[in-house]
């Protein structure tokens, strides 16, 4: 588990800047190197796409081994980079998003690549297109609703994020901490853009509401999804509590369930105008780190039209490859709406005023 103070001091002690090309390194930075030992160390979370098989045909087509540091989710990464800097453990940091970026930049825990990059889509390249990370998958988040809970309570889908401090959502909604999670980070970002604009309350007002209707707040979306949310696919897993009839989750993962369900799924993403946030996840070589020959040819490989044509059903995210989409098949496209007015809420903004965002959503919550 991630120790949220020691992010929350990052942040404090980082300030962020930039945007899209004007992502900044800090001056001082050095760009290090270290022997190439023939092995891969990789610091990710649990991405799906990263099965045994996939890594063995790596291994097989290039001769490096790979060894895998595994976190529980984006923050995870930023801390094993941030604890390990003057002496680094991993070569390459795959699972970074656009809402951590920015700080491993200033704190000089990435290094240049030199891989050879197919066509990607510029949608996937719009919050950075730099050669010190590279984006392997993105897509929407969202919140996701349990329609059959709603019909079962005489209940209907909501139309505003208002909605969800009334009596009837008490102790039913779970979200994923912004300190510690990726998705909780960008949902959470959402929210700033969406109450500027109702010029009513602001974000941290609705937050401090929803704790006192007791929400839910967990330390990572697998936990929000697949212990407490009631909708998913978590149903089937052990420990599986579903209290929660909404939560944190993708525009697409009713598309995921219904792939996996014979295009059937009582999930919902719920499309609220500047409620949803687009994510762009990132494969980056790590400052210090060893064999950059096997860094590019990893990258190279992640995005390789065998490997990231396929990741909608293999990370159940979106391809970055230009010209891809989820595919038809069993309602995968059909359950995935793309949001018609995504949040708005500019990078510079994100990298400016994160570290005040987290504290003030914090003292809102009391949540860590």
């Amino acid at each position: 588990m991630i120790r949220c103070s020691l992010i929350l001091s990052v942040l404090l002690f980082a300030p962020l800047s930039g945007c899209l090309s004007q992502y900044t390194i800090a001056d001082e930075c050095v760009i290090r190197t270290s022997a190439d030992d023939k092995t891969l160390t990789i610091v990710t979370y649990d991405i799906i796409a990263l099965s045994d098989e996939v890594l063995q045909e790596f291994t097989n087509s290039t001769g490096y081994q790979i060894e895998m540091i595994r976190t529980d989710d984006a923050g995870g990464i930023l801390e094993q980079l941030l604890l390990t800097k003057e002496a680094p453990q991993a070569d390459l940091a795959l699972g970074l998003d656009n809402t951590y970026l920015q700080t491993a930049l200033e704190n000089c825990l990435l290094a240049p690549h030199s891989a050879s990059l197919p066509n990607i889509n510029p949608q996937a390249l719009a919050p950075y297109s730099g050669d010190m990370a590279v984006p392997f998958d993105h897509g929407y988040v969202c919140l996701n609703v349990d329609t059959q809970a709603l019909e079962e309570n005489n209940m209907t889908v909501p139309t505003t994020l208002e909605e969800l401090t009334g009596e009837q959502w008490k102790g039913k909604t779970a979200f994923p901490s912004p300190t510690t999670s990726s998705p909780g980070r960008a949902f959470m970002t959402a929210t700033i853009d969406y109450f500027e604009r109702q010029n009513e309350m602001n974000a941290m007002e609705w937050w401090e509401d929803m704790a006192e209707n007791d929400a839910i707040f967990t330390t990572g979306w697998s936990e929000a999804y697949e212990i407490h949310y009631s909708g998913g696919y978590g149903v089937w897993e052990e420990g599986h509590i579903g209290d929660a009839w909404l939560t944190v989750s993708y525009c697409h993962s009713p598309g995921v369930e219904a792939f996996f369900g014979g295009n059937s799924t009582i999930s919902q993403a719920i499309d609220i105008d500047y409620a949803s946030f687009h994510q762009v996840e990132y494969a980056a070589k790590v400052n210090g780190g060893g064999s950059a020959s096997a860094v590019d040819a990893f990258i190279a490989f992640l995005l390789s039209d065998q490997i990231n044509s396929n990741m909608p059903e293999n990370n159940y995210m979106y391809s970055v490859l230009e010209g891809q989409d989820l595919p038809e098949t069993d309602g995968y496209r059909h359950h995935s709406p793309v949001p018609s007015l995504p949040s708005e809420i500019s990078t510079e903004r994100i990298d400016e005023e994160m570290e005040d965002w987290l504290m003030d959503w914090r003292q809102a919550t009391r949540a860590l």
